[in-house]
């Protein structure tokens, strides 16, 4: 399959999904702003940080590194290696669970029953759902690898939306179940992968400290309350959800792009120039993308973050730290976007040895994210945990760039050139963010809903104006994105 294929198909994965998974995430918002106005911020707190930190990192450290290694290569190979391989995650599932089980039920603090019920029983069976999950990773990396756009996304979204339907349910009608709710909710080899594999998960281990350090030192150190635990996290969702919308797409669609177009670990000059090319014209692209879609979640955020936070969940969201933390997580949220398409390229790019190499780099950084974040909320509070997440993504961006500029040195192309604005677009993004923060102060939040309304309309405005500029200076980004639109809706009308 030749380079442009595998572009086309790629492309397809990224966007044809992308209006389901909007449709679907929309009605899970609206389901979880309906939900937290019958929780306490402490039942929040131990379901989303502490509970939900037991499945992720269950299933990160079970499956993460098979879903890297499996997913490198063609869709032409031995699956029943690869199967066999991918089985094994099972049981790793199995053990991870019961360890890390036992230690949230014996080591880790418990709340107090009367404000959360039940948690013994919240423990088990979030550790069981994980492993229940588990069972059907050798058939999601079929589907992500033969690109079955529309299967993966229906999938994947209904069981969220099935499981905010049956929590919102549970919750209006039985609320003194306390954390029964959420349990019913939840439950509702190839020798060279191997190798891979191997590799992926010692990464794997160090990137799951650095994607959910702050959730293990709120969980072993206690530095915040249970209450303050769920004020962040409800922030952390809301300010991610632009990023799981549009970038988690983009990045393991492009992955898999990389990946197959590339020959993991040879030098650029030495594989085909074709395909080299194709991956530095997507690459400058995709930078370019992620710059200006983080750029306008920052620049917006930072003057619509109170009122967002009041619509979405009242006074408790809109009222103290809530605001300060969501415009400092749409910073991240810029470095964020940039992370994840620089590491899809990297990480699909890297041989094994040079997997190996970066682990080590891994390794200081966890060390180092965890001290600063520790060291940072006894600061100023939990908004420490984001300026650590900044901190570490901002090296991580940089041990990537470091990579892909050594990659193609030897060659004519220069794909992190996709990382520079037009000055006419940076005076646009500035100017949007000064009349936003002025219009912010004097329109919103307590002049009513008319006031409100208003503050919108400027936003709007603003919004416009950047997005025509963009339009009228970036051609080289808008003739690739209009490409792959017509390309994926030509695929969509002949299958």
């Amino acid at each position: 399959m030749g380079s442009q294929e595998v572009l086309d198909q790629a492309a397809r994965l990224a966007s044809s999904g992308l209006l389901l998974q909007v449709l679907f995430r929309l009605i899970t918002f609206v389901l979880n702003a309906f939900i937290l106005r019958f929780l306490s911020k402490e039942m929040v707190g131990i379901v989303n940080v502490r509970l939900t930190l037991l499945y992720s990192t269950t299933i990160f450290l079970a499956r993460e590194a098979f879903r890297r290694a499996c997913l490198s290569g063609g869709a032409q190979r031995d699956w029943s290696q690869t199967f066999n391989l991918l089985w094994l995650t099972v049981p790793l599932g199995v053990f991870w669970s019961l360890l890390l089980g036992w230690v949230w039920l014996h080591l880790l603090e418990v709340p107090d029953p009367n404000v959360v019920p039940h948690y013994g029983t919240g423990v088990v069976v979030f550790g069981l759902s994980a492993v229940v999950e588990l069972l059907g990773e050798p058939f999601w990396v079929l589907a992500q690898t033969q690109m079955f756009v529309k299967l993966k996304v229906i999938a994947e979204s209904l069981s969220v939306i099935l499981k905010s339907v049956l929590t919102a349910f549970l919750v209006l009608w039985l609320p003194h179940w306390g954390l029964y709710i959420f349990s019913l909710a939840q439950a509702f080899v190839n020798w060279k992968e191997a190798k891979l594999t191997w590799s992926f998960f010692k990464q794997s281990f160090l990137k799951q400290i650095l994607t959910e350090g702050e959730r293990y030192i709120m969980t072993f150190l206690n530095v915040l309350n249970f209450g303050d635990q769920g004020v962040y996290d409800i922030v952390n969702n809301l300010g991610s959800l632009v990023a799981r919308l549009i970038f988690q797409p983009i990045e393991e669609s492009f992955y898999i792009f990389f990946a197959k177009v590339l020959e993991r670990g040879k030098d650029a000059t030495l594989q085909k120039q074709e395909d080299v090319a194709v991956a530095a014209a997507v690459l400058e692209s995709l930078l370019k993308l992620a710059l200006l879609a983080g750029l306008t979640i920052t620049i917006f955020g930072f003057a619509y973050s109170q009122l967002a936070l009041d619509i979405y969940g009242g006074a408790m969201l809109s009222s103290g730290s809530g605001p300060v933390l969501l415009r400092s997580y749409c910073l991240y949220v810029l470095l964020l976007a940039i992370n994840g398409v620089t590491e899809c390229f990297t990480f699909a790019a890297m041989s094994k040895e040079e997997v190996d190499r970066y682990n080590f780099t891994m390794l200081a950084l966890s060390s180092s994210f965890l001290v600063l974040s520790y060291l940072l909320t006894q600061w100023c509070g939990s908004v420490g945990f984001i300026l650590a997440n900044c901190f570490n993504m901002g090296i991580r961006i940089t041990q990537s760039l470091c990579f892909i500029h050594r990659y193609y040195r030897k060659s004519p192309h220069r794909p992190l050139a996709g990382l520079y604005l037009s000055p006419a677009l940076l005076g646009a993004f500035v100017l949007s963010g000064g009349i936003t923060g002025v219009s912010e102060v004097f329109l919103c939040c307590e002049q009513g809903w008319l006031a409100r309304l208003a503050h919108v309309a400027v936003g709007a405005f603003c919004l416009g104006m950047t997005f025509g500029t963009a339009f009228l200076t970036e051609t080289k980004l808008i003739h690739f994105v209009r490409t792959q639109l017509r390309v994926s809706r030509l695929a969509d009308k002949t299958s």
